[in-house]
Parts: structure tokens; sequence; C-alpha cells
């Protein structure tokens, strides 16, 4: 089977993590860049990556790179692509988005412009047609260009991955499905381990926590753009991916993941999206404040993203959320506090100073997710003997 390069775009500051993901999944890397990581694979890696990855944004096959500075030599870099390899005659394709970072080239509108013509003047060598139909399937591309060095891909994922297709309700700034996986596993939790959201939302921490812990790969009720792809990658992959996806799950039995929101309306969206994710059962989530925020359990974890602030006058009520988060999150013995905020003075209004902190995109906004590392458990009976005085 023919190996390609493959593309999987990120958050800025998830690299590391989706890097993980993909050695996990059992692929080699070959260059890790800001806000994205490549790998080598075969047409069964483009399913499985689609299926199984759960920070990545895309999925891209890299079709081609070269080096332009003029349009004249983005044109040729372009055309000397064999696309007849990759679009059937009857494709229809585009250039989908172009991004520029320190190139000589960098109007989006005509970087597309000039590499769809050059497409077009390619395909017409090798079909001998001067008009193609473009009624068939979809190959839409994403092309990079840094320090002049263009990168062409073709995306396999259509819809970002981060659409897993079970939040069919939102809250108003609700977190990237993806995102909150990937602040997820920048933590050490475990599905043994408690974990509580004070501000849920619409569920999306608490949900893709529980399906970690179900080992429920986060693309298996959804459909891809490559799925059309025939000539690349058999359908009968893309079953056989699902039908590992779905051998894979294993419902446990003892979690203890937990979601709070201060408005009724949010809790009853939370629970419907975890109802059409499959793990209801594995959540429990109730209205309540922050102020009220207890646990009689230790070593648990707080992950979660508060509000921000972003604007001038959120700025005193959302000190006071900190403030009041700082103070429950000290009565909390033993635990461990994560959050992503844009907001500049959150250790100052949680009391302490962040263990760790780490800058993260969310979007176009820079965040940090402050990590508050509380101490490890003990092991075996003595962790069962404490957790049994506190149950």
């Amino acid at each position: 089977m023919k190996t390609f390069e493959l593309i999987a775009p990120c958050h800025f500051g998830m690299e590391a993590v989706l890097k993980k993901e993909i050695i996990d999944l059992g692929y080699d890397i070959t260059e890790v860049n800001d806000g994205r990581v490549s790998f080598l694979g075969d047409a069964d890696a483009i399913a499985r990556a689609n299926i199984f990855l759960r920070s990545a944004e895309r999925i891209l096959m890299k079709v081609g790179s070269f080096h332009a500075e003029t349009f004249e030599e983005l044109f040729q870099g372009t055309k000397a692509i064999p696309w007849a390899d990759f679009l059937p005659q009857d494709a229809k394709f585009w250039v989908a988005k172009a991004a520029s970072v320190k190139s000589k080239l960098f109007s989006p509108s005509d970087i597309q412009s000039i590499m769809k013509k050059a497409m077009v003047e390619s395909m017409k060598q090798v079909y001998g047609i001067s008009q193609f139909p473009e009624d068939g399937a979809s190959f839409p591309l994403r092309v990079f260009l840094m320090k002049d060095e263009v990168t062409v891909g073709m995306d396999t994922t259509g819809e970002s991955l981060h659409k897993r297709g079970y939040r069919k309700l939102t809250a108003k700034a609700p977190i990237a499905e993806n995102l909150a996986a990937g602040l997820i596993m920048l933590t050490p939790w475990h599905a043994d381990r408690i974990l509580v959201d004070p501000f849920c939302g619409s569920g999306t921490i608490p949900i893709e926590a529980a399906m970690m812990a179900a080992n429920m790969a986060p693309g298996r009720n959804r459909s891809f753009l490559a799925e059309s792809w025939t000539g690349i990658v058999p359908k009968k992959l893309w079953y056989e991916s699902v039908t590992e996806a779905e051998d894979l799950i294993k419902i446990p039995t003892d979690t203890d993941i937990q979601g709070y929101d201060l408005d009724e309306e949010m809790v009853r969206i939370s629970r419907e999206n975890a109802k059409a994710a499959g793990v209801e059962n594995l959540i429990h989530f109730q209205k309540r404040d922050v102020a009220n925020l207890s646990h009689a359990k230790k070593y648990g974890f707080l992950i979660t993203n508060p509000p921000y602030g972003e604007r001038l006058s959120d700025k005193e009520s959302v000190e006071a959320i900190y403030k009041v988060l700082g103070e429950r999150y000290k009565a909390l013995d033993s635990w461990s506090l994560y959050l992503i905020t844009s907001y500049e003075h959150a250790e100052n209004a949680i009391g302490r100073k962040a263990d760790k902190n780490r800058k993260i995109y969310n979007g176009m906004m820079k965040t940090y997710f402050y990590q508050f590392m509380g101490p490890k458990p003990p092991s075996g009976r003595n962790r069962n003997r404490e957790e049994d005085q506190n149950s």
C-alpha cells in the first residue's frame, strides 16, 4: 500500500499532545511545526487518524512542496505536481485556505487563484480536455507558505475534527472539543480519578473525559470527506477502522466525572450532549455555584474553562469569580486545578502562582493553561484506606 506524508494541524501549543497521540496510534513522526505535526502513513492511516485522534483539527494528505518567491514560481511549482494521480476527471477541486508566514507571497486570494489555474493546466495535459465538470467528489486543498516554502495538502477531513457530532446545543463561548481533549491529556488525570468541571457550560470537558474513560474514538460516529475518495482510500478501510473503534470501547463502572454550572439551562444542555455522545451514565451534571464547590474525596482534579472577562465591563465580576474559585480550591485538600483562560490576573485572583503554565492559542486568542498541582495519591493499600476514610 502506498505511503503518504500526512499533516495534522492542531491548536498552537498542543503539538506535543498530538505527537504522542500519533505515535501511540503507531505512526512515525516526520516533522513538528508550530500548529501542526507531520507523519507517515498509508491509506489505512488516513481513516484511522481521522477516527481516533482527539487533539487534531483535520488530516491533510501532502501532495507536494516547493520554493516560490514569485507568482510565476508558484504557478510552475503547482503545475509540476502530478494532480491526475490524485484527482479524477470529474473532481471538484479548489484551494480552500492559504496561509502565509514570513514569505514574499502573502495574498491568500491571489495564491488561491493562481494555484487553481495551475492545477487546471496540469490536468488539461493529462486528460486532454479544457473544461472540467467538477461535479464529482470534493478535493479541497490547504496551502502553507513558510519562509517561501510552499506545502500543499489535500483535506481528507471536511468539517473540522472538533465537530464530533454530539454537541447539538452549546454555551455562548464553548471550548472546542479537540482543545478540551488536549487539555485533559496535558494533565495526569486517568479514568480512576475524580474530575470536576465547575464551569461546565455545554459539558464539553466532562464529555471528552468520559469518552476517554470509555476509550471511545471521537470520530467513530461522523463522516469524512475522503470517504468519497475511493481511488485513494478504499471504502472497506473506513468500515474496518470504525469496527476497530467500536471493538475498543469499554464502558467503566467506577468513573467519578462531574460537571457544575450556575445556569440550569446549561445543565440541561450538558445532559443532552452527553446523551448524544453515549456517555450520559458516566457523568453527573448539576446546577451548582462555584461558591458551593466541595468534594468529600481527596486527590481529585478540577479541569475547567472559566469565564475570561474579555469585555471591560466583565473584568470586575470575573475577578470575583476567580477569587471564589481560589478559595474553594484551597479548601479541597490534595486536589489539582487546571484551567485555561486569557484573564491576565488569574493567578493573583486565585491567590497562588501556578506550578506550570502553557501558552495555547484558542483560535486567535492567546490563552494560558494554568496548572496548580496537588500531591500524588498514595498507592495500593494506603490509598484504599485513605479513600474509605473520606467516602
